[in-house]
């Protein structure tokens, strides 16, 4: 499967009898339905591994390009109107500033690593806390309530699975718990957040600015009025969007399929 394609329901799984495994590229399987592949004994493998560097890497660069308002900038720069830089575009400091991070798995916990070297702030709420010696590694500092994070957050990256529990896990009530100078950076799901309260609360200025790889549906409506903000980035969920990534994830489909056709022990099996 890619880009969720084909549709995997009752139907194709009808038409396929000998269909031993289904190889999903990437991390997420909130498209795939677990219990009726298993109901016809149908094995699911993914990609979670491999997809984390680069998405990482991808949330950095939301965070900093939002931060200082680099797509703006850009405009500005090469618009014909242009006929001086004012002194008084700013952005806001990344170095320094407080991040929280929601979902601290593989990708999370990369974020962690590179926000370091920004000599940021690092909260984190998740369903697990990581052990001492990885939140010491990083300077993380565990956040059990959701709301505790949010409070004291510049910049809230979103790095979970779209799970039942996680399916708008920012909506209204979140987003004012948020600092009116913070930024909501989402390269998890588009269904985590509450995309009409996001676009209030950023019409409103309760908070300053999204970044957003992801969205619902994708891509947007062209008429969707996220797309004519200045304070929202969006990017076409390219987080795991590179040729050496993409090269690792197409080898990975393939040696899950092979091992499900040989009857060996499937890699990346998903349970």
């Amino acid at each position: 499967m890619w880009y969720h394609k084909p549709k995997v329901d009752e139907e194709l799984l009808q038409s396929l009898p000998n269909l031993k495994i289904v190889s999903s590229s990437g991390a997420g399987i909130d498209h795939l339905d677990l219990k009726l592949l298993s109901r016809f004994g149908v094995k699911v493998s993914n990609t979670p591994f491999v997809v984390s560097t680069d998405t990482a890497d991808l949330g950095m660069a939301l965070m900093l390009a939002s931060a200082r308002r680099l797509v703006e900038g850009y405009q500005m720069a090469v618009s014909p109107d242009t006929e001086y830089f004012p002194a008084n575009w700013l952005g806001v400091q990344v170095s320094g500033a407080t991040l929280g991070i929601v979902g601290m798995g593989t990708i999370g916990y990369k974020v962690a690593q590179r926000a370091k070297a920004f000599e940021m702030k690092i909260l984190y709420h998740n369903r697990n806390q990581r052990n001492k010696e990885e939140e010491s590694a990083v300077g993380a500092v565990y956040c059990e309530n959701i709301d505790d994070l949010l409070q004291q957050s510049d910049f809230v990256m979103l790095a979970v699975a779209l799970t039942p529990q996680t399916h708008k896990l920012i909506g209204k009530r979140e987003l004012e718990l948020m600092k009116p100078t913070a930024t909501l950076i989402n390269i998890s799901r588009g269904r985590v957040v509450d995309q009409d309260a996001l676009m209030e609360a950023l019409q409103k200025e309760v908070i300053r600015a999204a970044a957003l790889d992801v969205t619902y549906p994708e891509p947007l409506p062209r008429d969707h009025p996220l797309l004519e903000m200045k304070n929202v980035i969006i990017t076409p969920h390219i987080g795991s969007a590179t040729k050496d990534t993409r090269r690792v994830m197409m080898r990975d489909m393939a040696e899950s399929i092979e091992a499900a056709l040989a009857g060996l022990p499937i890699p990346n099996e998903v349970s």
